[in-house]
């Protein structure tokens, strides 16, 4: 059996780990990279982590969105690393990178800095007193930081993604983009979207998709188009 296409992450963005869990075994060999959110962690998304990586041998990424001074932050991601996660997203100002940086130490869990919500537009950031722009200049902005302050790479929509991988500083770094949808299925809360062959086509190394893989009728079938979208020719 080949090892499955780690470009699909797929978000486990469910109630519990024992909800989880079973979905994550129903995917089998289909899957081999999970994302586990803030909205998973009071209902066993640690322990779900760990279960993932040292019991399935998955690949895992810790969706928390770090955010506080460094000393903080720096000593969140200690503590963190320990599990052995492989993705650790962070938000990208420059001090809460350097200190995720910092804290992760060296070990071979990859630091990446969220850059603007997929689920953000302009006015959305307007109501956050956010600086004036088009989002695409405010998504490159941060990225550039983040990358300067040592980010392993940037979480941002497949809409920017063909112009962050043009960026100099993204040489060797990773682009992590939410917000995709197979074509056909709802955008629910996402706003900057596109699909996941796009999102591939335009520079993404890895794509997240929770909602049309684990609320399909058929999870395993859904993760399985997925995959053959993004399949190379």
């Amino acid at each position: 059996m080949p090892a499955p296409d780690d470009r699909l992450i797929v978000a486990l963005d469910l109630p519990d780990a024992a909800t989880a869990l079973p979905l994550a075994d129903r995917l089998g060999e289909a899957v081999g990279f999970y994302k586990i959110g803030l909205g998973m962690l009071a209902g066993g998304g640690l322990a779900l982590a760990r279960a993932l990586k040292h019991d399935r041998g998955k690949r895992v990424f810790l969706d928390l969105k770090l955010f506080d001074i460094g000393a903080t932050v720096e000593a969140a991601v200690r503590g963190l690393a320990r599990l052995g996660p492989d993705f650790l997203t962070v938000h990208g100002d420059p001090h809460v990178v350097r200190a995720a940086v910092e804290g992760r130490g060296a070990g071979g869990m990859r630091i990446l800095a969220v850059t603007v919500l997929t689920a953000l537009d302009r006015a959305d950031l307007d109501a956050g007193l956010i600086r004036p722009g088009e989002v695409a200049e405010i998504v490159a902005a941060r990225a550039l930081t983040a990358f300067l302050a040592g980010a392993d790479g940037v979480i941002a929509s497949p809409q920017e993604a063909g112009m962050l991988r043009a960026l100099p500083e993204a040489d060797g770094r990773l682009i992590v983009c939410p917000g995709v949808r197979p074509a056909g299925t709802a955008a629910g809360d996402q706003k900057r979207t596109a699909t996941p062959a796009a999102a591939i086509a335009a520079g993404a190394d890895h794509i997240v998709v929770g909602r049309p893989v684990w609320a399909a009728p058929d999870p395993r079938a859904a993760a399985e188009a997925i995959l053959a979208e993004i399949a190379p020719t």
